[in-house]
């Protein structure tokens, strides 16, 4: 295969803050063994965004359902609805993944205080909303790194630029 020369937008990727994101997230239902793997819903039931320009409250009754790989690793399906300080609502959706040595994770599971650096934690936020003065949001695809604390996940979220 040749070499192709690719412009410098091509080969970095580029991202901006775009929010923090913490959850509260009720202690999941586990619905045991399923054919896709073990199988885990935590509903979230509140918690607070901020970033530049906009900021507001995660609404109660979002979910996240996880996946418990045979590997080890957490597969993060998630959906909830954001309301901004000035009444705009928003749809999130983010597929992500924590992964890391079964020792780590398993102090993660029994709410153990861990440090981030000991696992990886990461999501790919996308978003929907009606409102127009948050119409942008249509069109970004973010990235998020996660850290679990007891009562729910923390993530700084980036825009992709």
């Amino acid at each position: 295969m040749s070499q192709i020369d690719l412009p410098k937008s091509l080969t970095e990727l580029r991202t901006r803050p775009l929010m923090r994101l913490s959850l509260v997230v009720r202690t999941p239902t586990v619905l045991g063994r399923t054919p896709g793997g073990e199988r885990r819903i935590g509903v979230v039931t509140g918690g607070r965004f901020e970033g530049e320009g906009f900021a507001g409250e995660i609404q109660d009754g979002g979910s996240d359902w996880q996946t418990i790989r045979a590997d080890g690793a957490w597969m993060i399906d998630c959906r909830m609805v954001l309301t901004t300080d000035d009444g705009a609502l928003i749809g999130m959706r983010y597929g992500g993944i924590r992964t890391g040595n079964a020792e780590v994770l398993d102090r993660l599971a029994r709410g153990e205080p861990v440090d981030p650096s000991e696992y990886y934690f990461r999501i790919t936020p996308t978003f929907e909303t009606a409102d127009a003065r948050y119409d942008w949001l249509n069109r970004v695809v973010a990235v998020g790194v996660g850290h679990r604390f007891p009562t729910g996940p923390v993530y700084n979220v980036f825009e992709v630029l």
